[in-house]
């Protein structure tokens, strides 16, 4: 793998790769409505932080001959350290895809929110 690896490794179930390409930031972007600088600026709730996961993780599950859904997102997150840990490897992997530049082509300074639990988790318990 070359120098300039867009790739993130992050510790769940298994080490998986977190990455967004095209395609996957395409995905969330149409799946949550928002752009990259919304993202970023944004607070996330636990089901946003589901889903943007979900399409990082799309394609380290594909080549493994893993079927990723939705549902198991819950699961596989909670296998995680910490959400702070969560959210490092997000924001780690996201500033990765986007070259650490934010919409006007300017270096990032900002970091993604923390999850806002009285968003609600998306999950019913």
């Amino acid at each position: 793998m070359s120098d300039n690896n867009d790739v993130v490794i992050v510790n769940l179930d298994r080490p998986r790769e977190l990455r967004f390409g095209h395609k996957a930031l395409k995905r969330l972007s149409a799946v949550t409505g928002k752009g990259m600088d919304d993202m970023v600026e944004d607070e996330i709730d636990f089901k946003q932080l589901e889903e943007i996961f979900f399409y990082g993780l799309e394609r380290d599950a594909r080549e493994h001959n893993e079927t990723l859904t939705m549902d198991q997102m819950e699961d596989i997150l909670d296998c995680a350290e910490s959400y702070a840990y969560l959210m490092a490897k997000m924001t780690e992997a996201l500033q990765k895809a986007t070259g650490n530049l934010t919409g006007n082509g300017q270096p990032a300074g900002k970091t993604v929110n923390q999850p806002n639990p009285s968003r609600g988790t998306g999950r019913n318990r």
